[in-house]
Order: C-alpha cells, then sequence, then structure tokens
C-alpha cells in the first residue's frame, strides 16, 4: 500500500479484474461513496466549522441522493444486459433499472439493430369472465387473467412491425407500395414493450432466439460495489451534501443556504464539463467530416 493507503503497482496488477474494487483494473478513477462520507465527517463537521454537529444517517441520506442525481445528469450511469428471448417472450427489469436508453437486436455480424417501443398495445388488468360475462372471484379480489388477451395478440403476431399491417386509415398498394405509411412504422427489426408495473420487457414473436441487448440508467445504488462515484465529481457530492444537510435546518441564515446551492450548481456544471471528455483531435476529425462535399 502506498501513501493515504494507495494500492502499489504489484498489487493494482495482480488484483483481478475491476470488480475488486477498490483495487481492480481502473479503480483509481472511483472514489467509494462510504470514503465520501468518513471525509465529510472529518473536513465539514465539528466545533468551528459550518455544520458543528450532524447524525451519520442524515449524511448518509444525503450522499445517497447526490449519488442518485449526479448518476441521471452528470455520472450517466448507464448500463447493459444482454439476453437471448426465451419461449416466454419476456425479460424481467434488471434490479437497478430506472429507465431504458434503447433496446437493440444483435445480428449474426454482431451489428446492432435498434428496436422501437409499440406505442398502441398495453397489458391491461384482464378481468375473468364466465359465459355470460359474470366477472370472476377469488375471496374478494377480481381475478385477473394472464397475460391478457391483448398482450398475447401482440405477442402472437408475426410481423416485425404490427403496426405496419394496420391499414384501416392507409392506402394498400399489394405490389409491395405502401402509401401514407408513417416513417415511424417504416423498420422490421422487430418492437417490444415495457410493462413497468409488472417490471417484465415484452417482445413480439419474431424476437424469439434473437439476441436482445438492453440499455438502461440506473441510479448508481443498486449493491455496495456499485456505490462509487468518479473523482471529478468528488466536489460537487461535497456540495449536494452540504446543502442538503443546511437547507433541511431551521435555524440556518438563509444567505447561507443560497451560498451552498450556488456551489453545488457551480461545481455540478463542472463536474459535467469535466467528463464530456471532449478531445481536441476528436473534434477537429468531426469537422473535417464536415467539410466533405455532398456530390
Amino acid at each position: 500500500m502506498g501513501f493515504l493507503g494507495t494500492t502499489s503497482q504489484s498489487d493494482y496488477y495482480t488484483s483481478g479484474e475491476a470488480e475488486n474494487f477498490p483495487t481492480g483494473f481502473g479503480n483509481y478513477q472511483f472514489i467509494a461513496l462510504r470514503q465520501i462520507i468518513n471525509n465529510f465527517m472529518y473536513i465539514y463537521v465539528g466545533e468551528n466549522k459550518i455544520i458543528s454537529k450532524v447524525n451519520r444517517t442524515d449524511v448518509q441520506f444525503h450522499a445517497m441522493r447526490a449519488l442518485q442525481e449526479l448518476s441521471y445528469d452528470v455520472l450517466r450511469s448507464f448500463k447493459s444486459q444482454e439476453i437471448e428471448v426465451p419461449n416466454t417472450l419476456k425479460m424481467p427489469l434488471p434490479q437497478d433499472y430506472v429507465n431504458y436508453i434503447k433496446l437493440t437486436r444483435v445480428g449474426s455480424n454482431g451489428i446492432e439493430r435498434v428496436l422501437y417501443p409499440a406505442k398502441d398495445t398495453c397489458n391491461p388488468f384482464a378481468i375473468t369472465q364466465n359465459s355470460d360475462g359474470v366477472y370472476q372471484f377469488t375471496g374478494n379480489n377480481l381475478t385477473e387473467q394472464t397475460p391478457s388477451d391483448t398482450l398475447s395478440n401482440y405477442q402472437d403476431s408475426t410481423e416485425p412491425n404490427p403496426n405496419v399491417n394496420d391499414t384501416s386509415d392507409i392506402e394498400v398498394d399489394f405490389r409491395g407500395r405502401r402509401y401514407g405509411l408513417d416513417p415511424q412504422y417504416a423498420q422490421s427489426n422487430g418492437t417490444f414493450y415495457i410493462d413497468n408495473l409488472r417490471g417484465h420487457i415484452h417482445f413480439g414473436s419474431v424476437l424469439a432466439g434473437e439476441t436482445i441487448v438492453l440499455k438502461y440508467v440506473s441510479d448508481g445504488v443498486g449493491t455496495d460495489n456499485e456505490m462509487v462515484i468518479h473523482k471529478f465529481c468528488e466536489e460537487a457530492c461535497y456540495k449536494h451534501i452540504m446543502y442538503g444537510v443546511l437547507s433541511g435546518r431551521s435555524n440556518i441564515p438563509e444567505y447561507l443556504v443560497q451560498r451552498f446551492k450556488k456551489e453545488k450548481f457551480a461545481e455540478t456544471r463542472k463536474a459535467k464539463i469535466r467528463l464530456s471528455n471532449i478531445k481536441i483531435e476528436e473534434f477537429t476529425q468531426v469537422l473535417k467530416g464536415m467539410s466533405k462535399q455532398i456530390k
């Protein structure tokens, strides 16, 4: 171990994969959230300091909120999962799923093709009825039919994009041309439907057996090993915690609260610029491409 507990080069290169935080490959760029909390308690809390006394649990709460907010807009905690679509035509949402970025189908050449959401379908609560249409109950609750007919019909469709076959409001030339087709439906990669209430992603039958990649947003607090923050955002995290603690107290002057509110936004903006990772060589290459004449 080196100065202030840093890992030696020999330990680093023999420690294994990146999952072995903090000694794994590439992990020097991150700092654990628990270390952020320890540093805050040591630097900002105590006699003759801005915060004379605070419960550690309060700091932990605001530290986790800081990590979540920074993950959405600054850290860009994007993750991915790859699966083969099973016969059930559904996959569970990941444990730390917040929102999806995109879903893609991977071809045999490794190229990803974007899937688009089926906006005109859903998975409603399907009530079980008898032949006379009378609702059926389990105890005092309505009995649900799973899956619903709406979802079953969507999954049974053999069209890559069921919307394309909806000819109720367009003229169709059966020689292959479609007049009035909405361009957003002009794709054959397949579609999906996300049932956030039940926590599943449903696919059309044409995607059965296909390799699917889900890219999604996480808030960075899924597991203990994931609760780390980039060093470019370290100061912004301290300002988030400071503002959170001070704004929740009644005896703090308003000018002090506003001061740290401004500092929080300033450090967040600085961290976003640092993490934008703009390289002059790459920027120049893009400009060269823009100067190409189209003939």
